[in-house]
């Protein structure tokens, strides 16, 4: 049976005890820096229509801000590190990823596949936000429900390093940088609260619950906390079909009443859900934007984009076309953007001796295992024949709707036991490659690795097709239609040319279920399954669409 977004939003407190599904996020520089801007300011650029989803890639729970003429966006990333991705865009519609505020996930041995896994825990919906009197960015998200964590950086793209730990786990956390510097968080499941932090953001001051949820509601949650024009609001989410926002006259304590801002509103991605868990930024312009996203699997959550209006009593209202959220609609009038961003497909050749911000490990890599240079080098780091358990699998995302990823690969120097490739990993995975036993490398497809609804596995995979080999480098090739509203196939090839590419084995069912939150995504491997000592060499990456 086909389960309804309202049924799957009450399914997730169930699967998740504590905490139904995360939240997007957006969150604004103060009072100061939300003023429409002066008319004498830069001519603006008016650009053709933009087409949503904006980011046609897993970027949930996104928290949007503008920091002068740049706007940025955070996301969650679960037990991928590093974590909380910095997104960067001149217009709100052509992003590109600028770096993390998470560098490692030290958050126990459970993040480095040390005796446990940390699968759909880690960096879930957390806040962004900038704070002028400093020039500097803040993260802020809780852990494990046990205590939250701020980090601070004074450029987006990094060095970030943590800047305290503050005791209260505050839950889907939106942080508010106050017209007179004073630090606020909204947080909370269903019953919303505010905190106050010191005036060095390292300790809370205070905290008040200011809300509870109606019962005719449901759950709110995902709090982004903004202040506009006097006014206090706190953006929330019903997941995973609403949004709602509280407003105050009297203060970031409270009271607050409650509006509608959409519910089962039909969205802009055929299959996908409704937009919501978003959050609310203004152009230099004066112009409100809602950057919400869309439950999209198997490819994940996509960011999408509409334009927002202000009733005359100050409530948000999000401009729909025909009934529904827009595919398209005009783009931000901003400023000509001081140079073009970097697109998040094409080739990555691993030049220099730093991965690019597109990667993220499969919870935290041993770092003396791999290295980059003009290449990546994987050193296996684990022995084992589950991949689920595997250190050092790097990923990155899927580009939608459909895309494909090749991968030039030298296994000269794989020993006995070794498993290397390219998969297509979430709870449900499967993978081309190398097997190497008995001194001789076999080119593999292998399907069955799965995962049970506690993240523990349930296969490790079953060999489906094979091939001979020879030589010690071969091309790879996985593709993924991640279009949404049913499970979608995922193919494999190979090549030894680099130009002709073969298929094996059969296509692999992608599932569309959500409990694993994040989408498939593509990724590179080198494992032992009888000692360590191998090494692979991936020369060339390249995400492609049709």
């Amino acid at each position: 049976m086909q389960m309804s977004w309202t049924h799957q939003a009450q399914s997730r407190r169930r699967a998740l005890a504590a905490a139904t599904g995360l939240v997007a996020g957006a969150l604004l520089p103060p009072t100061a820096a939300l003023s429409t801007a002066s008319a004498q300011g830069p001519a603006l650029a008016t650009a053709a229509d933009f087409t949503n989803p904006v980011i046609w890639q897993d970027f949930a729970d996104i928290d949007v801000i503008r920091v002068g003429d740049t706007f940025y966006a955070s996301a969650s990333t679960m037990h991928y590190s590093p974590g909380a991705p910095v997104l960067r865009s001149y217009d709100l519609v052509n992003w590109e990823i600028a770096g993390h505020s998470v560098p490692v996930l030290d958050f126990g041995a459970k993040y480095d596949l040390n005796g446990a896994r940390g699968y759909v825990r880690g960096i879930w919906a957390s806040s962004l936000a900038y704070r002028p009197s400093n020039r500097t960015f803040y993260w802020l998200g809780q852990i494990d429900f046990a205590r939250s964590y701020v980090y601070t950086a004074t450029a987006a793209e990094g060095p970030w390093s943590r800047l305290t730990t503050i005791s209260t786990p505050y839950f889907d956390a939106g942080l508010l940088v106050d017209s007179d510097d004073t630090l606020y968080v909204a947080y909370g499941n269903t019953t919303i609260n505010v905190a106050q932090l010191s005036p060095d953001g390292r300790n809370q001051v205070r905290t008040q619950q200011v809300f509870t949820t109606p019962s005719n509601v449901g759950t709110l949650e995902g709090a982004r906390f903004y202040k506009i024009n006097g006014q206090y609001y706190i953006f929330l989410t019903r997941p995973a079909n609403g949004q709602y926002i509280l407003k105050s006259s009297s203060g970031p304590f409270g009271p607050y009443t409650m509006r509608q801002v959409l519910l089962d509103l039909r969205g802009p991605i055929p299959g996908g859900g409704v937009p919501h868990q978003g959050g609310l930024v203004q152009t230099q312009s004066g112009a409100w934007y809602y950057l919400a996203f869309v439950d999209a699997y198997p490819g994940g959550r996509m960011p999408a984009l509409a334009p927002i209006t202000w009733t005359s009593d100050g409530w948000p209202v999000v401009q729909l076309v025909n009934g529904a959220w827009g595919t398209s609609y005009p783009s931000p009038a901003v400023p000509p953007p001081p140079r073009q961003v970097t697109p998040m497909t094409g080739v990555d050749t691993f030049d220099g001796t730093t991965l690019k911000p597109r990667w993220e490990w499969n919870h935290n890599p041993d770092s003396t295992k791999w290295s980059v240079n003009n290449g990546l080098t994987l050193r296996t780091a684990t022995v084992t024949n589950d991949l689920y358990w595997a250190r050092n699998t790097l990923t990155h995302r899927i580009q939608g709707p459909t895309s494909t990823a090749t991968v030039q690969l030298d296994h000269s120097a794989m020993r006995d036991g070794d498993r290397a490739g390219l998969a297509l990993l979430r709870d449900s995975s499967a993978w081309i490659g190398l097997k190497r036993d008995g001194g001789t490398t076999r080119l593999v497809m292998v399907n069955g690795l799965t995962m049970d609804g506690n993240w523990n596995t349930t296969g490790t995979g079953t060999e489906v097709a094979s091939a001979h080999v020879s030589g010690g480098r071969i091309w790879l090739r996985a593709g993924a239609d991640i279009r949404p509203g049913a499970a979608r196939p995922g193919t494999f090839s190979y090549s030894t040319d680099g130009t002709t590419f073969t298929r094996l084995g059969p296509a692999f069912s992608m599932g569309n279920d959500w409990r694993f939150f994040m989408g498939y995504r593509f990724a590179l491997f080198n494992h032992a399954t009888q000692a360590l000592g191998g090494v692979v060499r991936v020369t060339r990456f390249e995400l492609s669409t049709p």
